[in-house]
């Protein structure tokens, strides 16, 4: 499974990354949306999960590029995960609208974050419950 992961902050990324390879994906990761749009117009991913707020684009602009990519080539929509620290309900919402499938607050669990790539995938990736 190819996780594509777009987090301006460099911690974030890496936290994000150890976390789902550890689950047995395979992980591409970004600091720009404009970085990760490029690697989406070439190859397909399983699932995208995406920080909201950075630097130039955010996460909204790219998943609304996305979606309008995916639409013009009439392609299946890549499952989204908006991972943010925007919290409030009115957040969610833009998250939702925008084409996120789902929307995640920071700081978050990691199981939960597993859960929920494995869902949107197919159930394809290992718990890590028990391992921490």
């Amino acid at each position: 499974m190819r996780i594509l992961i777009v987090e301006d902050e460099a911690d974030a990324r890496e936290l994000l990354a150890t976390i789902l390879e550890q689950s047995g994906a395979q992980v591409i990761s970004f600091a720009s949306a404009t970085e990760a749009f490029n690697v989406l117009c070439q190859s397909r991913v399983d699932v995208l999960v995406s920080d909201i707020g950075m630097p130039k684009v955010d996460g909204y602009e790219l998943i609304r590029k996305v979606r309008a990519f995916e639409a013009q080539r009439k392609e299946q929509h890549i499952p989204a995960i908006a991972l943010t620290a925007y919290a409030r309900e009115s957040d969610r919402n833009l998250a939702l609208e925008a084409g996120f499938q789902v929307h995640l607050i920071k700081p978050f669990d990691p199981d939960e974050l597993v859960s929920v790539v494995a869902k949107l995938a197919g159930g394809k990736l290992t718990s890590l419950m028990g391992n921490g």
